[in-house]
């Protein structure tokens, strides 16, 4: 079995992101399960980011991986800095009301108004 920052290179080729190779080094670091875990998806997302056969939102699995391995940061109307990856995660929450605790009303309602959800809806 070739390791994931090999199964990587060979799908990608010249064409490899920096951060899908990011994610096959954190894979390869841990194990494709625990970075799937931190990612809040599945093992088989990341399995097919990393053969380049995902089929769904590239740019959503972007802004995770950017947010969790790079880093990365936006400013959230309700919280504040947070990474792109929690803002994802809450995007998620928002596609759906519950009013489990305050907290998730009070995303909901953030999330339904930030100008990043529209413009996701939109896309």
């Amino acid at each position: 079995m070739s390791d994931p920052i090999t199964i990587a290179r060979d799908a990608w080729g010249e064409a490899l992101p920096d951060w899908v190779l990011r994610l096959a080094e954190e894979c390869a670091a841990s194990s494709q399960n625990k970075v799937a875990g931190q990612m809040n998806r599945s093992a088989s997302l990341v399995s097919a980011v990393l053969r380049a056969k995902y089929l769904g939102d590239m740019q959503a699995v972007e802004e995770i991986v950017r947010g969790l391995f790079f880093a990365t940061t936006i400013r959230c109307p309700a919280l504040g800095e947070i990474s792109t990856a929690t803002c994802r995660d809450w995007m998620r929450a928002a596609a759906s009301f519950s009013n489990v605790n305050s907290e998730r009303v009070r995303m909901y309602r953030a999330c339904r108004t930030c100008p990043r959800m529209k413009k996701e809806a939109s896309a």
